[in-house]
Parts: structure tokens; sequence; C-alpha cells
């Protein structure tokens, strides 16, 4: 169970943080900035005619292109970063201040009270990925794992490569002893995001437990 713990809290410490800290210049900067994105990747900047939600479509597009093909542990984590910023962004300034409210009871422990914003968001912004994630963490947090994995799945049809989600679900398995669903789902964190050491740590020993009893 510990462990479980640690590998979630790892997972969704950044969320929480960067969602406090982050302003309408910070995010707008994101969507713009081509840092660490190799010059091979599409260029979401200079699409014109475009709409900002195909914008920041083609934005996550290239940063996942960038990530999956980064080797770099340091720029890796840079562009993960970016790519959670990325998903913050709801669209609707009414729903990202829901989400900085929850945060925040989050941070105070308050989970009943950002479980009652977070339900409002889904309300509001059913097709917002990140809604349905962070609900899913505090789900997790109130040992209600049946939502949370509920909350995960809806995470997972709107955005699959949410590496988040992923992990979530990986340690949500191994820790009720379904090590072959855990390192699938540890798996498929690595093919979105193969530098995540963390994952990487986890597949590694799951696959040498599911080795050891088979033999």
């Amino acid at each position: 169970m510990r462990a479980t713990i640690r590998i979630m809290r790892n997972v969704f410490a950044f969320f929480i943080g960067s969602f406090l800290m982050m302003s309408p210049a910070l995010a707008l900067a994101q969507e713009t900035s081509g840092t660490d994105v190799p010059a091979a990747a599409p260029q979401a900047a200079s699409l014109p005619g475009k709409t900002l939600a195909e914008k920041r479509s083609a934005r996550l597009d290239e940063l996942f292109f960038a990530l999956k093909r980064e080797h770099n542990e340091a720029k890796a984590t840079r562009i993960a970063e970016q790519i959670q910023t990325q998903w913050q962004n709801s669209g609707s300034a009414t729903v990202d201040l829901m989400m900085q409210w929850a945060a925040l009871a989050m941070t105070e422990k308050k989970y009943a009270v950002a479980l009652d914003f977070l339900d409002q968001v889904t309300v509001m912004k059913p097709d917002f990925a990140e809604g349905w994630n962070r609900r899913a963490t505090v789900n997790f947090l109130m040992n209600d794992y049946g939502r949370s994995m509920a909350d995960i799945q809806k995470t997972l049809s709107l955005e699959p490569r949410h590496f988040g989600a992923l992990a979530g679900l990986a340690a949500i398995l191994k820790d009720t002893g379904n090590k072959e669903g855990a390192l699938h789902a540890f798996e498929q964190v690595l093919a979105v995001y193969p530098m995540m050491r963390e994952a990487q740590k986890q597949a590694g020993q799951l696959a040498e437990e599911l080795t050891g009893q088979r033999t």
C-alpha cells in the first residue's frame, strides 16, 4: 500500500502545485514556446486559420512527438511538464478557477471540499480530461478505488496518452493484486513517456515477479 501511495503521489503531485502557480501569461507562453521540441516535430504556433483549440491540440501532438523521442531524462521531464500545463487549460475561466480551488483544498487535505468542486467541473466541462483525472486523484486519496478507476477510464477515453492517469491505473492494479494488468499499464505509460523513471522501475520489478511466478 505504501508503494502505491508513493507512486500515485509522485505522478499527481505536479498537477496540484503547478495549477496553483499557473497564470494566463504562463499558459500562453507554454502554447507558443518551442522549448525542447525537436525541429522535426510539427510547429503548432505556425498554423494560420486554426482555432485556439486546434492549435492547442497540435501543440500537444508536437510535445508528445518530442517526449517519445527524448532520451535525456531532464529534458523529458521539462517536456512532460509542458504537456501537463496544456492539460490544465480547460478553455473556461470558471472551470479553471474551480480547478484551482480544488487543488488548494487538496493541499489542505480537505478532500470532500475538493470533490465538490470537481463534481461541478465534470458536469460543466465533461470533455475536460484533467477534471476527471483530478477527481480520480481525490477519490484515490479518499480510498475509493472503484470511483478512482472509473474516473481514470473516463480520463483515458478523452486523452489516451494521459501518462498520469495510466500510471495511477497501474498503481491501483498493482495494489489490488493484478500484477499482469499493472505491468501492461506501466508499459502503456512507457510507450508514451519512455523516460519516466518510476514507470521503468515498477515495470521492471513486475516483470521479474511475474517471470518468477511462471518458472
